[in-house]
């Protein structure tokens, strides 16, 4: 994000259709497919074309920090207090993949205050968007003593917020590379409505507890609180009539395939087939099936509750019959809590025991199952309670882990670092993993297949060959790279010539920790990193086929990706985590024509008690249900996916999941286990036409 940069001002002559009004319609602001003079546009070390049709071409230089454009208000300020976000149209007809970023700007933005920004990553020959929310509030953490969060009740102003009665400019920029970058501008309007947050640090004084005994914000109201036992109870008699009346979309078989579609091969197991030209999976029956599911069904989500005693109005953590619902030592990943086992309670499950009573594991579990028909849901996807999947009567997905491996110790990621696969204890950790699924998921014709773990640091098509070489000398992946170094070159004395490099001996470069001119080593790095994927892929898959011959290897959930990550050659289906408004243009990178499938994706909004969005805000349930509705029906229309699953079945806790503060509203269901009525129609919606022609 640029700071306190000086960039010139836009000539009141650019282009400008309609001024916006206060009604809440979509407006747009710039319109640079027709008649634009590039030459009144202020810029930034960019050059600028105008090509008539296409849009505004920016071609930045290298001396900037930020380059790029300027566009002011050309009556001075556009006044756009009706509209929730501000969205740029633009594609990159570069060869290189790029992060355009758009800010908009109130008098005295300086890059943090009196301003908001917003930003998307753009491969080559792709077109995209940039939504900036037109943010009126800022975190409120009163002054420390919120905590622990990713989103937290509001205030007014402060950094991240802007009041959009005074937008003066927007700014479309790069950050500088070492290389210039190409981006076109096709069109930038103001859309959608505000709909202001639930929750702000002034709804009440004194704020403290700000959560009730269901683990609820206290301090206002909204469609669908829980306010007593009563009602949690009454809202499972009234869901239970409405599923009674109408179980689930009709056409479908017991799996929720196809039934009234065409008839395949049955072969009693889950598998996939092109069929008139897309990819589908096919049922144990032989029907088409596209796997409309849902994440972490009925699974434990706890919130640290050390240092937070004056949070809880009423905790229920010291009512004896919720007791069991503490939780000792809970590992924290990330934030407040990081490297610590912290004490935490799962309001989830003291929820569900309150409302379905002593049998509650039992009871809740098997409506899991009726819910889901229900909704229009055919599997129980990643980091469900096997309790409910295993009682089988909705296909589920199972997943290995390679958490006990060896690390890549140059290696780094969100997440934590790549295993190092050349180590033996890397196939040893898979087989342990597989081991705990015999009996279980293996062999098991409800289970459509396995994903092995979750969106790992794949990083660029050098970035693991890299990690080797920087890691220790005993690394196994180091050593097996010299090994192939050596075969390849010879002698030391012609690697040196080839990297540019001056190790005395093949000694050296093993206790050498840093990494080399890659321009001169790209072809060893890129070979020696397609040898990692490949080794990744082709050992998991192996395992999987010993014990589980029949079921699906699913891939490893893609998050960072790269060309070189050969997961089309070994993966039955490739799995993406794609948190993005639309899928329906994906084009997949693998160079294969493969099944693809959706692990993750999700869109929250503020207006139901809680703090955070989620990786995709919408500005309401209504945007929520309709976002949803489009995202799944562009997935089941496009040639390759075969599923998309929802990330996740209940909202996550609004005080923050223990591992790494995430507290977004993405759930099917509230922390109350009461539905989100307009995301189980959208659901609903969605189904009636997943089969349709």
């Amino acid at each position: 994000m640029p700071m306190n940069t000086r960039l010139l001002a836009a000539a009141a002559a650019l282009l400008l259709a309609t001024a916006p009004d206060s009604r809440g319609a979509d407006q747009v602001l710039f319109d640079f497919t027709g008649p634009t003079d590039a030459a009144a546009i202020s810029k930034t070390d960019v050059t600028l074309e105008a090509i008539p049709g296409q849009g505004l071409r920016v071609e930045t230089r290298t001396n900037s920090p930020w380059p790029g454009i300027t566009l002011k208000a050309p009556q001075g300020v556009w006044d756009l207090t009706a509209n929730g976000q501000v969205v740029v149209e633009l594609s990159n007809p570069g060869t290189n993949k790029i992060t355009v970023s758009c800010r908009v700007d109130n008098p005295g933005a300086d890059g943090t205050r009196n301003c908001v920004t917003g930003n998307t990553e753009l491969a080559p020959g792709k077109t995209g968007r940039i939504q900036v929310k037109l943010n009126r509030t800022s975190p409120g953490k009163l002054d420390g003593k919120l905590f622990g969060m990713r989103g937290y009740p509001v205030m007014k102003g402060g950094p991240g917020s802007l009041r959009p009665a005074e937008i003066s400019q927007l700014l479309v920029f790069v950050s500088r590379s070492g290389q210039p970058v190409r981006f076109e501008v096709r069109r930038i309007t103001a859309q959608g409505s505000h709909t202001p947050p639930t929750a702000s640090v002034e709804d009440a004084q004194p704020f403290f507890p700000f959560i009730d005994t269901f683990g609820q914000y206290k301090h206002r109201d909204w469609p669908g609180k829980t306010h007593s036992v009563v009602e949690l109870q009454s809202g499972l008699t009234r869901e239970r009539a409405l599923i009674q009346q109408d179980p689930g979309p009709a056409g479908w078989d017991k799996y929720g395939g196809w039934a009234d579609g065409p008839k395949l091969p049955a072969t009693g197991f889950f598998r996939t087939e092109k069929h008139q030209g897309k990819w589908w999976l096919v049922d144990p029956e032989g029907r088409l099936f596209f796997s409309h599911g849902v994440d972490c069904v009925r699974m434990r989500d706890v919130t640290p509750i050390e240092e937070r005693e004056a949070w809880f109005d009423q905790f229920p953590g010291n009512d004896p019959a919720l007791g069991e619902f503490l939780v000792g030592g809970a590992f924290a990943l990330k934030g407040h809590y990081a490297g610590r086992t912290v004490k935490c309670f799962s309001f989830g499950e003291a929820n569900l025991k309150r409302k379905y009573g002593a049998g509650w594991r039992t009871d809740s579990a098997a409506f899991v199952h009726d819910r889901l028909r229900h909704w229009g849901l055919n599997t129980i996807a990643n980091w469900s309670d096997e309790a409910v999947r295993l009682l089988r009567r909705t296909p589920y997905t199972d997943s290995l882990g390679t958490g006990g491996a060896k690390k890549l110790e140059g290696s780094e990621g969100y997440w934590g670092k790549f295993p190092d696969v050349f180590d033996p204890g890397f196939e040893a950790a898979v087989r342990k993993s597989m081991a705990g699924r015999k009996e279980k998921s293996a062999n098991d014709p409800w289970c459509i297949g396995y994903f092995s773990d979750n969106e790992m640091a794949w990083g660029d098509d050098l970035s693991l060959a890299l990690a080797a070489l920087l890691s220790p000398p005993e690394q196994a992946a180091k050593q097996a790279f010299l090994a192939v170094l050596r075969e390849r070159h010879g002698t030391i004395e012609k690697l040196n010539a080839a990297w540019g490099t001056r190790h005395a001996d093949w000694e050296a470069l093993a206790q050498h920790r840093q990494a080399p001119d890659k321009a001169r080593a790209r072809g060893d790095l890129a070979d020696f990193y397609t040898r990692t994927a490949e080794r990744y892929f082709q050992t998991v898959r192996n395992i999987i086929r010993e014990s589980a011959p029949k079921q699906l290897y699913l891939g490893c959930r893609f998050a960072w990706v790269n060309d070189r990550a050969a997961a089309a050659k070994y993966c039955d289906v490739v799995s993406y985590n794609l948190y993005r408004r639309s899928v329906a243009d994906f084009e997949f990178n693998g160079g294969r024509d493969v099944p693809l499938i959706i692990g993750e994706f999700h869109f929250g909004a503020l207006d139901r008690g809680m703090f955070h969005t989620g990786l995709v805000p919408v500005s309401n349930q209504r945007e929520r249900a309709e976002t949803y509705r489009d995202y799944v029906l562009g997935a089941a229309r496009h040639p390759q996916f075969v599923g998309c699953h929802w990330f996740q079945f209940r909202d996550e806790p609004v005080t923050g999941r223990v591992y790494d503060e995430e507290n977004y509203q993405i759930g099917f269901l509230d922390v109350c286990d009461t539905p989100y009525p307009e995301l189980v129609e959208a659901s609903r919606a969605a189904a009636r036409k997943l089969y349709q022609p």
